[in-house]
């Protein structure tokens, strides 16, 4: 990666003087034949394979046929190597990448792939060489057959899987519902969005916070746990839901809470327990949560003769017991700030395995979070890994204070670069980006092929 926003590898340099009228035949070529003409490979291969990152793809290999959907498809969607979103490193490859789509908006984009009817591997349409010919300028597949072929082929499926990865869809290699509409999104668009990211990473350059230090990237559901300018962790994290947002925030993590109490807020109370509880009158029993008055200390009252369609819940407080059934998990990731949200484990796991995970009311849940609070508490006297195996085992609340406060930030950033150029796109699911032909990303169906979704309980 190059570390200054306006530097050029060797690569780049001279491509302007070298193959200007090699360009505009390749587009016309190509993006006229994405309307029902014919373009000619060899010119499109000349010129975007010489813009770095754009044909940077793993080689398929001689295996074309089609895959089936694997575990693995479903979760690969962590960032790859050592290099921080945080970083110079980044900012320089995103400042490049700008400069590569610049270049294809200049050439005018593509035509819009009309209709919504799925494409399946095997299948031949003649929208084929149109999302071919997408796939290839992106650099998701080698051109092919000069893009006229009208069958969804193993290499072209490759290339759909690789596009889907990029942009946070989930990997089918077809042409769905969801995948059209990625495809549809202008260079112009996603031009104004690596824009907007670019600022936003450069803004996170100025935060002032120590070299060890743990990011969560909310549209992108992950966290990194930093050293040193190394990444040395990543996690999948659940975020809050688009009408019960994750915020912005930085702040400094305090403490570990093992085997916490949940202290249910009061909007949580309001808007979910009491109008759940005027349907299931047992369900304080289920979820071992107790009713308080005045404080979450105060006494308890008995609630079966309270008329929760009818109740002033003003002076109630609701706290469900510790324990694998509580909404926290077994640890609380203790980190105060001013709008009160904070990383914890979850008995909802499950809920990790979706590609898209905005399902909280605001806090991040974190999968494999004990190896994480191994990570935050690492220099503090006695703690381990073996020594939270030993506190869960224990099954007692413990709290472990850090003698030195480690830097947290809730960040928003929907697009970035790979080590290899990749530009990876991730949906725009809080609307921040403000581009409107992303608008898609905040509308798309549930696929019927992704893991079952668990009954979700009310956590934070």
């Amino acid at each position: 990666m190059t570390n200054e926003r306006g530097k050029k590898s060797a690569s780049h340099k001279g491509v302007g003087e070298r193959t200007n009228l090699t360009r505009r035949q390749a587009l016309a070529g190509g993006l006229g034949l994405a309307a029902g003409l014919v373009g000619a490979q060899a010119q499109a291969q000349e010129w975007w394979q010489q813009l770095p990152g754009f044909a940077s793809f793993t080689d398929p290999g001689r295996d074309r046929r089609p895959r089936q959907q694997t575990p693995s498809d479903v979760l690969d969607d962590l960032r790859q190597g050592a290099v921080p979103l945080r970083s110079q490193e980044m900012l320089g490859a995103m400042g490049d990448a700008i400069e590569r789509v610049e270049r294809v908006v200049a050439e005018g984009g593509w035509p819009n792939i009309p209709g919504n009817r799925m494409i399946r591997p095997g299948d031949e349409d003649e929208r084929i060489p149109m999302v071919r010919r997408v796939l290839v300028l992106w650099g998701d597949m080698r051109p092919q057959r000069g893009f006229s072929s009208f069958s969804l082929d193993g290499e072209m499926e490759a290339g759909i899987r690789r596009f889907q990865s990029r942009h946070g869809l989930r990997v089918s290699g077809r042409v769905d519902r969801p995948t059209l509409q990625a495809l549809n999104v202008p260079p112009a668009a996603r031009l104004a969005q690596l824009r907007m990211n670019y600022n936003r990473v450069r803004d996170l350059l100025s935060l002032k916070i120590d070299e060890r230090y743990v990011l969560v990237n909310v549209p992108g559901f992950q966290a990194e746990a930093v050293w040193r300018h190394t990444v040395e962790r990543r996690h999948r994290v659940i975020a809050g839901k688009p009408d019960r947002q994750t915020p912005v925030v930085t702040a400094n993590i305090r403490a570990l809470n093992f085997f916490p109490f949940w202290r249910v807020p009061e909007s949580i109370a309001n808007l979910d327990v009491i109008p759940r509880l005027a349907k299931e009158p047992d369900y304080l029993q289920k979820e071992h949560i107790r009713v308080l008055t005045g404080s979450f200390v105060g006494p308890e009252i008995d609630v079966s003769n309270v008329d929760w369609r009818s109740v002033d819940a003003k002076n109630l407080r609701f706290r469900q017991d510790p324990g694998p059934h509580n909404a926290l998990g077994l640890v609380r990731i203790d980190m105060p700030n001013e709008h009160g949200v904070y990383m914890h484990d979850t008995p909802m796991k499950p809920l990790f395995e979706q590609r898209s995970r905005a399902f909280s009311a605001g806090c991040v849940r974190v999968q494999d979070v004990f190896d994480l609070a191994a990570w935050i508490g690492r220099d503090e006297l006695g703690m381990s890994r073996e020594r939270i195996e030993d506190i869960l085992q224990g099954g007692q609340a413990v709290d472990i204070n850090l003698s030195r406060p480690l830097p947290v930030a809730f960040v928003y950033v929907t697009a970035w670069v790979e080590e290899d150029g990749r530009i990876v796109y991730r949906p725009d699911i809080y609307g921040k980006d403000q581009v409107r032909e992303l608008a898609s990303d905040r509308e798309r169906e549930h696929d019927p092929d992704a893991p079952p979704m668990p009954r979700e309980t009310l956590a934070p």
